[in-house]
């Protein structure tokens, strides 16, 4: 017996599908299948006038008409439905489905397909769900239709159940099958249990052979960069033989969004010299966010006067991206006037100019910036309120944040979440209100995270609190017991109290979980070229140079004034060994390197992956001084402009 089936969308042949008897192509279906001999004309479809108005949009119409019609077809319930979900009408989509199932078409696999996703679009994802479970006869496409209903709802859990299920089946897997089900390991609210589903997927897709598909693999490699795993996805991305623009672009992003921006860069840089690939907007918003992240200001200029070239000038987040490469290289006059000149801005603009002047400690332009977002009518974003309340943080204004924190729920209507309560447990914690970055926590009506734990050590560490700093750990060693940040932060602040058996503890504790602290690294742009430096540097070629003239420096400091802050230097070491280990931190060399190999008269700009330490602090001070260079310094918190001896932030970071 033949039989066929249509569909228009990418999991299934078309409408001219062919027909088949014993998986042999017969003849091939090209306009209209009531020509086929031994095909009735109602067999097929020949409702004209319900197709026409399907198509049409006229939906009412259509269904009026359906009432009176005595044999639809197939293809008209598919025109049907298809109209249902463009129009997002469930209630015109039940009607329908309840007329199919009065016509005897209930159990036609193809239109359970069309239901599946005509539902998934009206965002009913129970209903599809009904339909799978009421239809027998369950093929690849059905299936299919369900995993990327509920992907798309967010139910990656129930997502895999019915993989497994699946796989009990005689139903073999395609590549859409593995689209849809790595996507689902990335949307459930309990990510972190489905990342062994992701890898055992991974096995499956080698064992059947489908490591060839550029599609699958570049999925399998986003799932990857969105569970953190930058070793898998590059393993992933190293072994495909064939890569598109997206395949580098989610590459690319996973670098930069997983604090590698030096590789991203790299990455982009190798893309463009090695393929005829032409970067999408999406990609330049990455590898713009990466130039950010470094501070390479020179590097953002080639990549804005490339973003001209291509017309991707009219793209707001492009712009909003290129706002913040300008703002993060100290140029934030560059990105006011980029912000000035755009045509159109949406929140995203908005909340990148608020960030940018927020990090670098203009809390009250930040704030007015933020007021004036509000009078011109865009209501802010849960992001908007992050970045005004850390703007206040920065800059200390400790009752203009808790007023904005009120206006959240009072005024906005938005209720905060956990990085609102971070934000202001820093905010108060900074400004050494401890007691109330407590009383915030207690009255938090969800499970305070690492964030707001996270925020709370941190203020501890700044007013040498030990208590509390304990309380703040003991939480954070069990929300993310493999940090290692956490310990060492706890060991820094028992060592300032000269608590050092208590501090032996917590660095016993580090490495009996076989953890190791994240070394201090620096990045620096010199002539268009970035370079990398790690505390103890001792593979750059110019180390001995570098020390040579930090030690010069050092001698000539302690003249007037410096005194070396040997006490954060928590060994069982002399004075003069503790100085020596001051001298090599990242940051110090960095700015040498600077010096050394940069115009006079240039700014240095330099990022750190970690918080500036005192030392460090204290000494870019007064080399910005002695040789008369402005230097700026982002670190992981904020932007430091050191210029004549002093710095930006005031001493309050």
């Amino acid at each position: 017996m033949l039989a066929f089936t249509s569909a228009q969308t990418v999991q299934q042949p078309s409408f001219s599908a062919q027909y088949t008897a014993r998986g042999k192509p017969l003849c091939s279906i090209t306009t209209n299948p009531s020509t086929l001999p031994g095909i009735s004309s109602s067999s097929t479809g020949n409702n004209p006038l319900i197709q026409s108005l399907s198509r049409q949009g006229d939906l009412k119409q259509a269904l009026h008409v359906l009432s009176q019609e005595p044999n639809p077809s197939q293809l008209t319930y598919e025109l049907l439905i298809r109209s249902c979900s463009s129009q997002k009408s469930l209630s015109d989509g039940l009607s329908v489905h309840r007329h199919l199932f009065d016509n005897g078409f209930d159990q036609d696999p193809f239109l359970a397909t069309k239901l599946i996703n005509m539902y998934s679009e009206v965002d009913d994802v129970e209903r599809a769900l009904l339909v799978f479970d009421k239809i027998r006869k369950r093929t690849i496409y059905v299936w299919n239709a369900l995993f990327q209903a509920l992907a798309l709802a967010s139910r990656g859990e129930k997502v895999m159940d019915l993989y497994r299920r699946m796989n009990q089946t005689e139903i073999l897997s395609d590549r859409f099958t593995y689209t849809y089900v790595l996507k689902a390991c990335v949307v459930s609210e309990n990510m972190a249990s489905l990342l062994k589903s992701g890898k055992e997927i991974h096995a499956n897709i080698l064992r059947r052979g489908y490591e060839g598909h550029v599609h699958t693999m570049t999925t399998l490699m986003d799932m990857y960069a969105r569970f953190g795993c930058v070793n898998e996805a590059r393993h992933v991305f190293a072994e495909m033989r064939v890569k598109n623009v997206v395949s580098w672009g989610v590459m690319i992003t996973c670098y930069a969004k997983n604090s590698m921006p030096f590789e991203a860069l790299e990455l982009f840089h190798e893309m463009m010299s090695r393929s005829d690939t032409v970067p999408t907007s999406v990609i330049m918003v990455s590898v713009l966010q990466a130039c950010a992240a470094l501070a390479a200001l020179e590097q953002g200029r080639l990549l804005h006067g490339f973003v001209l070239r291509r017309g991707l000038d009219s793209i707001l987040p492009v712009i909003s991206a290129l706002m913040t490469v300008y703002a993060r290289c100290g140029k934030i006059e560059l990105a006011q006037t980029i912000f000035d000149k755009m045509e159109k801005r949406d929140v995203v603009s908005w909340n990148s100019l608020i960030s940018a002047y927020g990090v670098h400690g203009f809390g009250e332009k930040a704030v007015e910036i933020f007021k004036q977002m509000v009078c011109s009518g865009i209501s802010p974003s849960v992001v908007s309120f992050v970045s005004v309340l850390g703007a206040c943080s920065h800059a200390g204004l400790v009752e203009k944040g808790k007023e904005l924190f009120r206006s959240m729920v009072q005024i906005h209507r938005i209720q905060p979440r956990v990085e609102h309560y971070a934000c202001m447990v820093d905010l108060l914690g900074r400004a050494n209100r401890l007691d109330e970055a407590v009383k915030i926590i207690e009255e938090m009506r969800m499970e305070p995270g690492p964030k707001v734990w996270g925020a709370l050590l941190g203020s501890c560490k700044i007013h040498d609190n030990v208590e509390l700093a304990e309380r703040a750990s003991s939480r954070l060693f069990e929300l993310e017991p493999r940090n290692a940040g956490n310990y060492v932060l706890l060991a820094d602040i028992y060592a300032g109290a000269k608590l050092w058996q208590e501090a032996r503890r917590a660095k016993q504790l580090l490495e009996a979980r076989g953890l190791q602290k994240v070394p201090g690294r620096c990045w620096i742009e010199v002539k268009r070229k970035i370079y990398s430096f790690v505390s103890v540097d001792e593979q750059n070629p110019q180390i001995e140079q570098l020390r040579a003239l930090l030690l010069r420096l050092s001698m000539e400091m302690k003249e007037t004034g410096y005194v070396p802050r040997t006490d954060i230097v928590h060994y069982d070491l002399d004075s003069d060994e503790k100085e020596r280990i001051l001298l090599g931190h990242s940051e110090k060399l960095a700015v040498a390197f600077g010096l050394i190999n940069s115009n006079k008269g240039e700014v240095i700009r330099i990022t750190k992956n970690l918080r500036l330490c005192e030392d460090c602090h204290s000494v870019t001070k007064f080399i910005s001084k002695f040789t008369n260079r402005e230097i700026l310094v982002k670190d992981v918190n904020r932007f430091h402009h050191f210029r004549d001896g002093l710095c930006s932030c005031r001493d309050y970071w």
